[in-house]
């Protein structure tokens, strides 16, 4: 079972909100690497999906690492929200079909960019306040 399975309708309903997120990630050298993106929460599967470039530092960092711990967060007022997980850099096409479907749902229809990758987090834990 999820963590998210039971996070109940108002953190479902915040986390389909159009709202701005940032990745937090760990460089080599212990410093965090925090960057702002869209995200996209798979309750069901207890995923968070992110698109960005191939060539994005968070990309390379993944690459490299092969999964990192990572968090996103989301801010409107006081309401919150942070998923925490286990990042994947996924690059299958059908994948990142998938997750730009998701995006232009939640946020808008993204620009073309052939070098897209996918980070998929295996959600871990749930922090926040969105009541």
């Amino acid at each position: 079972m999820s963590e998210l399975s039971s996070t109940g309708a108002a953190f479902a309903e915040f986390w389909r909100e159009r709202h701005l997120c940032t990745l937090t990630t760990v460089r080599p050298d212990g410093t965090p690497h925090v960057v702002p993106v869209g995200v996209t929460l798979d309750i069901d599967n207890g995923l968070a999906r992110v698109i960005t470039d191939g060539n994005s530092a968070k990309a390379r960092q993944l690459r490299a690492a092969g999964r990192l711990n990572v968090a996103a967060c989301q801010v409107d007022g006081r309401r919150w929200s942070t998923v925490e997980g286990v990042a994947t850099l996924n690059e299958d096409p059908q994948a990142i079909a998938d997750a730009v479907d998701r995006y232009a749902q939640r946020y808008r229809q993204p620009r073309v960019n052939p070098n897209r990758v996918l980070i998929e987090i295996a959600v871990t834990n749930v922090l926040g306040n969105v009541s």
